[in-house]
């Protein structure tokens, strides 16, 4: 499929984040997921879906629990319900989408014999797969808007170093270079861009220390234990405006931190870890041709919408990951 999409006439361009399904094998949970990806995307009609990682679990169950035996089979399975609508879709990879039986770049193969996806496994020389740029066009085909993708890894390959990966150096080098591409020296103003990843760099945990912050923070910002410059990078490209990601299924707050906009997505899956009254559901983004700027709201599993989301202050006191409830 084209990787180039076309904003609506009306000048808007719809996106709904679905993040962190943790699809297995088709049991009742899945079915769940599923209804409620069926619910969002009926109301919603959006000009893209993003899957922001963890579409499976692949990874060690308890004793009396079932692995995901297929996971070539539950990919198609949990992307099913987008596919069957017709709408175009991208894809990052989580770090529990390759742990068994299926590695990364097998699993991008799965993902692009999808008819309506828009993902690339992009270059082969590049740590990851699924580092890719999606051009947005206005309704007479003038670019007008950019969506960089970043495989954003698993576990840390370094022994000194435990935890989660982090986006590597040549990633971000590649990443400046795309942008430096869709803005080449001498145009007026740079593009608007979005940037998608599935775990979170440490500035979330910043901003939420820092800055006002809209939503809730329910447990630790389960980032890299190391920063690999990725926000850096953002900043002096100067064209992305936003970044989202998922990972920790319980946090779903955005803040906006040296002019970008930092957002988690809302935990779409029931066959994961959540917490008691906090529903599943998605982040919508919308984006309007000429505005540097766009809107984001959830929708729930109740069908109900979200535009406000509470307001959090920042400590006085720099809080310690998790410190705030």
């Amino acid at each position: 499929m084209n990787r180039r999409l076309f904003f609506q006439k009306d000048g808007t361009f719809k996106m709904v984040q679905f993040t962190d399904i943790h699809w297995m094998d088709g049991r009742a949970e899945d079915l769940r997921s599923r209804e409620l990806m069926e619910m969002i995307l009926d109301a919603e009609q959006p000009d893209l879906v993003v899957f922001t990682g963890d579409i499976l679990y692949t990874g060690a169950v308890s004793p009396e629990d079932v692995e995901c035996q297929n996971p070539q089979q539950a990919f198609r399975d949990a992307v099913a319900v987008v596919e069957e609508r017709g709408f175009p879709w991208a894809v990052v990879f989580g770090n529990h989408d390759t742990e068994l039986r299926i590695t990364r770049e097998e699993l991008m193969q799965v993902a692009l014999t999808h008819q309506h996806i828009v993902a690339e496994s992009g270059p082969r020389n590049l740590s990851g797969s699924g580092n890719y740029t999606v051009e947005l066009v206005d309704s007479d085909g003038k670019p007008a808007a950019n969506l960089y993708f970043l495989d954003s890894g698993s576990y840390s390959s370094l022994q000194q170093v435990p935890g989660y990966n982090w986006i590597q150096r040549d990633q971000i080098s590649w990443l400046t270079g795309e942008s430096t591409r869709l803005n080449p020296q001498g145009t007026e103003s740079k593009l608007p861009a979005l940037a998608f990843f599935h775990i979170p760099i440490p500035e979330y945990q910043e901003v939420w220390d820092t800055q006002v912050c809209y939503g809730h923070k329910f447990e630790p910002v389960c980032c890299p234990p190391v920063n690999s410059g990725l926000f850096t990078a953002l900043l002096e490209m100067g064209d992305v405006m936003g970044t989202f990601c998922g990972h920790d299924h319980t946090n779903d707050y955005y803040g906006t931190l040296h002019g970008i906009r930092l957002c988690y997505g809302r935990a779409s899956g029931y066959n994961t870890y959540g917490k008691q009254g906090f529903m599943r559901g998605a982040r919508v983004i919308q984006l309007t041709v000429g505005h540097h700027d766009f809107n984001t709201w959830l929708r729930l599993e109740d069908g109900s919408v979200v535009h406000k989301q509470p307001t959090h202050e920042p400590n006085t006191v720099k809080a310690s990951n998790g410190a705030d409830m």
